[in-house]
């Protein structure tokens, strides 16, 4: 019998999620809870694997890993995109690569919730009273605060929109941003020097590509105020790792919120772990109830489309 492998289900709902009567039928099912790194180790993991449903973009798949499946037909990612797959290779390959659909837009309010928690130091709060203590920190408020966006997008203006509501003022900078184009959503555009200058909460919102990666670099993080927050939702190569560690590490500014990594998982051995001005989560601002059932539902879609002969939501190469 031919066999689905789904990856990285790290929570255990992949087959909760969905029903997955149309694929058993036809397939043995193997979930992977944990996280396989090593490409060697991942390649003798799936060797006999039929299809692969990968979530998001957890586990990359370059052109040596895709020809090194010779049994793999179908490859399927959640999400429409997914930019840890080499497409050009799984088509040489004759690998059909499809995607999913996802469900609502959980990042602005993951954003918001994260700026909050650091701001006024809900996890140390929480572990103190569980350890019997009372009221030990003292944070800021957001009203009359000012936040600085990197990239006003799809991500960057409804969260701009929440702040907003929070009585924030909100200043946003990107390397095409116009000052028009800010103002429409009331926000106003400035060079990226004030906005590390100027704002009291940072938050960052561009897509990694080779122009936005270490885009928030050293210079940009030394310009921040000593009282200041750093919030990076997006993707972890878009900040300098190092620079952010060392202005923590030294209280050149008041903490950083992280939900990504340079690598994910983030190794236990990694210095952010042991900053105490750090609000670290686990790369969860898509991963909701609602996204999921979305995900395994349509992954079941395509592969009950692809074995009918008419694949559903097909990744081309570019």
């Amino acid at each position: 019998m031919p066999t689905v492998t789904i990856l990285d289900d790290y929570q255990g709902v992949a087959l909760t999620s969905a029903d997955w009567s149309d694929v058993r039928r036809d397939y043995t099912v193997d979930v992977i809870g944990e996280h396989i790194a090593d490409p060697e180790a991942l390649v003798d993991r799936l060797r006999d694997s039929d299809v692969v449903v990968a979530m998001r973009e957890r586990t990359p798949f370059p052109a040596a890993v895709l020809q090194a499946l010779p049994a793999l037909r179908l490859l399927i990612t959640t999400g429409p995109v997914n930019a840890s797959i080499d497409l050009a290779a799984a088509a040489a390959a004759g690998i059909t690569v499809c995607g999913t659909g996802g469900a609502g837009n959980a990042m602005p309010e993951l954003t918001i919730g994260m700026i909050i928690a650091l701001t006024r130091n809900f996890a140390q709060e929480d572990a103190a009273v569980r350890a019997g203590g009372w009221q030990h920190t003292i944070g800021p408020g957001l009203q009359g605060k000012t936040l600085g966006v990197v990239g006003l997008g799809r991500l960057g203006t409804p969260v701009a929109r929440l702040a907003q509501a929070f009585g924030m003022s909100v200043i946003a900078w990107s390397p095409r941003l116009t000052a028009e184009r800010a103002a429409e959503h009331g926000v106003r555009a400035v060079t990226k020097a004030d906005l590390f200058g100027e704002s009291d909460v940072i938050t960052v919102h561009m897509p990694l590509a080779d122009g936005t990666r270490g885009i928030v670099g050293a210079e940009d993080i030394a310009r921040m105020k000593r009282t200041a927050y750093l919030v990076n939702t997006s993707r972890g190569p878009i900040v300098d790792q190092a620079a952010l560690v060392a202005a923590l590490r030294e209280n050149r500014i008041a903490g950083a919120g992280l939900d990504v990594y340079d690598t994910e998982p983030l190794p236990v051995d990694d210095p952010l772990r042991s900053l105490p001005n750090t609000l670290l989560l686990p790369h969860i601002g898509y991963v909701t109830t609602d996204a999921y059932r979305v995900f395994y539902r349509h992954a079941v879609e395509d592969i009950v489309a692809f074995d009918a002969g008419a694949p559903l939501r097909v990744l081309t190469p570019r």
